[in-house]
């Protein structure tokens, strides 16, 4: 049987590259500044580029296909899955690292068939009903490139995750007291939401654990995971086009996903905890202090 969609995460490797290049590029030059839901929620122009290039370099190859896009959504664009051919794209995961040339900048590209953005372990059916496993099936591939590091981290639906080609495998760490927890603190500035971020924060630092980390991009946060290198990681606040192609990476490499309160992620919410097992993973929602941002997919307010 032909494999429907390897032509197109062979695109998404390639753009997702070229794309890398356009953002080595633009660090060499000044970086013009603006700002979207606040003033720490910033955007580049080269963020603008980077997802014009990649939306084109896909509508020249793929003309029926959709897309999410974080600046196209900015700009009033929807965020809605459909049952299209899906691509949903983070131009700069870590624009605010990118603006301040802190080395750990990604492009992120999802792809996702038939309204399905929810990542599981279709190798655990323990923990899956059969319609959940059939859902699973319509995440096909992620792609993450960290532009400055030049890895390329790429997942394929049920063929393993790989970075520069070479296999992932999350760690084998069961002892949360021996573990490295993965965060970041979002653009989110309203007191309360930061208190409960900090509660999170100070209920996993008294387990205790080794240590908390962040790259400061969730797509990368996500691909550590997926290596090894921290056993959980956890965020309340990001979207979709941050976690769309890392969750499949995560899970592809052996690790599993979960909402912040227990059970199925779904990566419209906003809030996802990524970890190498269910052991880790149910006792890092223990210690969540969860809240509940506005939906990815929510409806936009009517216009004044």
């Amino acid at each position: 049987m032909a494999d429907l969609w390897q032509n197109a995460m062979d695109h998404a490797v390639a753009a997702a590259r070229k794309a890398g290049q356009v953002v080595r590029e633009a660090l060499l030059d000044d970086r013009k500044v603006m700002t979207k839901s606040s003033s720490v929620d910033l955007v580049t122009q080269t963020d603008q580029k980077v997802e014009q290039l990649i939306i084109q370099s896909v509508k020249d190859k793929f003309p029926t296909h959709r897309f999410i896009g974080e600046e196209s959504v900015a700009a009033g664009e929807s965020c809605v899955l459909s049952d299209d051919p899906t691509w949903i794209i983070d131009p700069i995961d870590g624009t605010t690292n990118f603006v301040h040339a802190f080395p750990f900048v990604a492009v992120s590209i999802g792809f996702s068939v038939n309204k399905q953005a929810c990542v599981r372990d279709v190798r655990s059916p323990l923990y899956l009903s059969p319609a959940q496993v059939k859902a699973e099936k319509q995440m096909e591939f992620g792609v993450v490139y960290s532009c400055l590091e030049d890895k390329m981290f790429t997942a394929r639906r049920g063929k393993g995750a790989f970075c520069n080609g070479e296999p992932l495998q999350v760690s084998n760490q069961e002892d949360i007291k021996q573990s490295i927890i993965a965060t970041e603190f979002g653009s989110n500035r309203d007191p309360e939401a930061v208190d409960k971020i900090f509660s999170s924060l100070r209920n996993i630092l008294c387990i205790p654990v080794h240590g908390v980390r962040g790259a400061g991009t969730a797509a990368i946060n996500m691909c550590l995971v997926a290596s090894g290198c921290v056993e959980a990681y956890y965020e309340i606040g990001i979207h979709v086009w941050d976690v769309a192609a890392g969750s499949l990476i995560v899970s592809e490499a052996g690790g599993v996903l979960m909402d912040v309160e227990g059970g199925d992620v779904d990566l419209m919410s906003r809030r996802v905890v990524a970890a190498n097992s269910r052991t880790i993973a149910e006792r890092i929602v223990k210690e969540i202090d969860s809240f509940s941002p506005s939906r990815d997919d929510a409806p936009s307010p009517p216009k004044q």
